[in-house]
């Protein structure tokens, strides 16, 4: 009932509420639709602070990420599991809905990747730009400032909008950066060059 309830929600939400980019996957869709809801039923600060309040609890007790990560639980441990996260966090009408909807569909699996993705959708909605910097390992303060003035001047930011920069680090890269923001990817790793050396190679035999 929670889950037909909730998708009447997203389908009345999205005649007038878009989100702000397009997400990709299960749990863009499961994001998308809430940051309709939201914006319909509550606000999108609202279902932000409510999920943040969740990732805390997830972050706070271990047992809690590992229980919503069993594919095997039964629909009344789901439900279970759905009323203790609402009852201990700051709960938003729209994220309840959507606990119930994952809860019902064997979904809660997803639920840090929603968030995740819902996270994208409320910095997109506040003029935030994240640019992910994925380099072999961490980088300086100083380096980080000198990429953030680069990026912030060029055409991958809109005027008015604000950068967020996120260092990942992968040591599989060999060195140098990968520079993605939005759906644009700048590949200057180490790595992206010996494979496009490779592919110059193996066209030229």
């Amino acid at each position: 009932m929670a889950s037909r309830m909730f998708i009447r929600s997203m389908a009345s939400a999205a005649k007038s509420v878009k989100p702000p980019v397009q997400l990709f996957g299960l749990e863009g869709t499961y994001a998308s639709a809430l940051y309709s809801a939201a914006a319909k039923d509550s606000s999108i600060e609202a279902a932000g602070r409510s999920l943040k309040s969740v990732t805390s609890l997830l972050g706070a007790d271990a047992k809690v990420g590992e229980i919503i990560a069993n594919p095997a639980l039964s629909f009344e441990d789901r439900k279970f599991v759905v009323e203790t996260l609402s009852s201990k966090t700051v709960g938003d009408k729209s994220v309840t809905n959507l606990l119930n909807v994952l809860a019902e569909n064997n979904r809660l699996n997803l639920l840090p990747s929603v968030i995740s993705q819902f996270q994208v959708l409320e910095d997109a909605h506040n003029g935030i730009v994240e640019a992910v910097i994925t380099s072999s390992k961490p980088l300086e303060s100083k380096y980080l400032r000198k990429i953030q003035s680069a990026i912030s001047g060029s055409t991958f930011v809109g005027e008015g909008k604000t950068l967020k920069l996120v260092n990942k680090i992968n040591p599989e890269i060999l060195g140098g950066l990968i520079v993605e923001v939005g759906d644009r990817t700048v590949d200057l790793s180490v790595s992206g060059k010996i494979t496009k050396y490779n592919q110059i190679l193996s066209e030229a035999i």
